[in-house]
């Protein structure tokens, strides 16, 4: 057993089980009478939700991240000769691939028993952001050793450390000034390029938007027509019902009336028979 081992295994643990789990390498390498390894399997930190997440992200999905790095390659490439319409074209892929893969990094989380939040996925997004624009950062994030999310600005690598060896490091060298200026341009560059896609993407949603207004009010105006279509139907029909209930009332009382007569004829002829027959006999 070595710090190297320990630390693999340790940063491909979920952050709940990390703390129970060091403590039991180092016991162990406390038995087995390497004080020194097992000091420094005690110093090494538990990675926060993010960090955990960039790292298993790292782990199981290893070609995916290379992939990425190498587009950060071809990026740093496309600055660095200034090629503006390729740089647009990577800025633009590297949105999708990033979204893509925070997406796969939450889903990944979740398989694992963490529902990711939306501001955990956005700094997961930041961090690969980072991996892309600094090569050292993004060998960082190949090695899957992350203790906390990273950011990255255009003026080197912040937040963001590898653990394992002899002792924990920040690996990136001082710039000159001339080369941070440039660096800082360029980086502007993209982000300029970033901004102007994320604006077409604000203003396609929003067209959507209206559409979607425009065709939910016309449904709307539809539906409040034919209501009031059938108010109108109904309140014509409520009459005719009502004129339909008093001309039957009033036919029902002519036939009674009519029954009545019927019965008062039938027996005055009747009567007149009789009287007839009367007088024939005479």
């Amino acid at each position: 057993m070595d710090i190297n081992e320990v630390t693999d295994e340790l940063y491909g643990l979920e952050p709940a089980d990390f703390v129970e789990i060091r403590t039991a390498r180092a016991k162990e390498a406390r038995s087995d009478g390497d004080r020194a390894l097992a000091n420094k399997i005690a110093a090494l930190r538990r990675p926060t939700t993010v960090a955990w997440m960039v790292n298993i992200l790292a782990r199981e999905r290893a070609e995916d991240v290379t992939n990425l790095l190498e587009l950060g390659e071809a990026m740093r490439d496309a600055q660095r000769h200034l090629a503006g319409d390729d740089l647009r074209t990577l800025t633009t892929q590297r949105q999708h691939v990033v979204r893509a893969m925070a997406k796969q990094a939450g889903a990944l989380a979740a398989d694992h028993g963490y529902q990711a939040s939306e501001t955990a996925l956005r700094e997961v997004g930041q961090s690969l952001h980072a991996a892309l624009a600094d090569p050292e950062i993004g060998e960082l994030v190949r090695a899957g050793r992350l203790l906390s999310a990273v950011s990255y600005s255009g003026m080197g690598p912040a937040g963001l450390t590898l653990v394992g060896g002899s002792e924990q490091k920040r690996a990136r060298s001082r710039a000159t000034r001339e080369e941070v200026s440039e660096e800082a341009l360029n980086e502007a560059r993209s982000q300029l390029v970033d901004a102007e896609e994320a604006q077409r993407e604000a203003e396609s949603t929003a067209r959507t938007a209206q559409d979607d207004a425009d065709r939910a009010a016309s449904t709307l105006s539809d539906a409040a027509a034919r209501v009031d279509d059938l108010r109108e139907q109904l309140t014509q029909a409520e009459q005719e019902l009502q004129f339909a209930r008093r001309a039957e009332q009033a036919a029902t009382g002519q036939v009674a009336t009519s029954d009545r007569e019927l019965e008062h004829v039938r027996a005055r002829v009747q009567k007149i028979r009789t009287r007839l027959e009367t007088l024939a006999a005479d």
